[in-house]
């Protein structure tokens, strides 16, 4: 909760920060709180609190929202708009790849043989990595995109306002819903294997890592080279459809169908949030900056889906838990509908 409330927290100050001064100093900014939120481990293993932990989380969420905040838009507007989610997906492609790579060599770090842990090693050295990586953009000079108001902007009374735009309106639930998806089947993805007697805890973890994040990662690369050639709206209304299907055969406790299905919602979810991030912001023009922090706040979704998945677990079956997924890719179904519907 503490780590994802950054997001929330923190998505509009980011917005008004980069609009003020640009995506290179958001990127810059973020990197360094990131990098800050992951030295303040070393007090915290001294004063071994878990409060104080929690705070440098939420630090770290708080670099990470100014990151994401400047660099989402900022990728997007580097080229050909028609492939602004194409280019969008193949950088958060990289992201499949540090979330497998992540677990294993902050494992190696953490724990020792003796069973001893270190707490703040794996943290010191990310943040030393991300501030070096902070004084390169520093350094770098990168072309800053001014904005101009496009045609569809302007109307009778002048400029539209940002609320006037019912797809990035609409983008933000769907966001919402698509983290209260992701993060609740990450966070209960051991607990349905282990409890449908597939296997156990510690395989179902390198499972999760290899399998199911690798096969995230799978879809990313994919999606960004299928959208080359076929509209993003398209692409992203045939995943919603996969994943809607997925969930469904899970919820339905078929056995192995239901644990194949599970591994391909992670292939259809893979292209979900940057497509769904580029194409809510089509058409804004000047405002884009603005908008990107309000759709930055959707990852707040992520601590108010487990939350919901384990209510429902706790009171029923695993597998009927998966309903809350179900319904959350619903909405995004709808929202790819509408968005290819408004392409057309």
């Amino acid at each position: 909760v503490m780590f994802y409330l950054g997001y929330f927290v923190m998505a509009i100050p980011a917005g008004l920060f980069i609009n003020k001064y640009g995506y290179r100093k958001g990127v810059v900014f973020g990197l360094l709180l990131y990098g800050i939120g992951s030295l303040l481990f070393i007090p915290g293993e001294y004063w071994m609190s878990f409060n104080f932990f929690l705070f440098s989380l939420f630090v770290i969420a708080c670099g990470l929202v100014f990151l994401e905040t400047a660099a989402n838009p900022y990728m997007t507007e580097l080229g050909d708009r028609e492939t602004a989610a194409s280019r969008l997906n193949l950088a958060q492609s990289f992201n499949g790849l540090g979330c497998i790579c992540g677990p294993l060599i902050g494992g190696l770090l953490l724990f020792s043989e003796g069973g001893e842990s270190n707490i703040s090693l794996p943290y010191t050295l990310m943040g030393i990595i991300v501030l070096g990586v902070a004084l390169a953009f520093y350094k770098i000079r990168l072309p800053e995109i001014v904005h101009e108001a496009d045609e569809e902007e302007v109307g009778e009374n002048g400029a539209r306002g940002l609320w006037s735009h019912k797809l990035f309106i609409f983008g933000i639930i769907s966001l919402f819903c698509y983290e209260i998806a992701e993060i609740s089947i990450n966070s209960f993805f051991i607990n349905y294997v282990v409890d449908d007697g597939w296997m156990n805890a510690r395989d179902a973890s390198v499972v999760l890592s290899f399998g199911g994040l690798g096969l995230f990662m799978c879809g990313r690369f994919a999606g960004s080279w299928i959208m080359q050639r076929i509209r993003a709206e398209r692409v992203l209304l045939c995943c919603a459809l996969g994943t809607v299907m997925a969930t469904f055969l899970i919820v339905c406790n078929l056995g192995k169908i239901s644990l194949i299905a599970l591994f391909l919602v992670y292939v259809f979810e893979a292209i979900m949030f940057p497509t769904i991030f580029a194409i809510s912001l089509k058409g804004l023009g000047g405002k884009t900056k603005r908008a990107s922090s309000f759709l930055m706040m959707s990852p707040v979704g992520g601590a108010v889906g487990p939350v919901l998945m384990g209510y429902v677990a706790d009171n029923s079956t695993m597998s009927l838990s998966f309903i809350i997924p179900f319904v959350s890719f619903c909405i995004v179904l709808f929202y790819s509908w509408y968005a290819d519907v408004e392409r057309n």
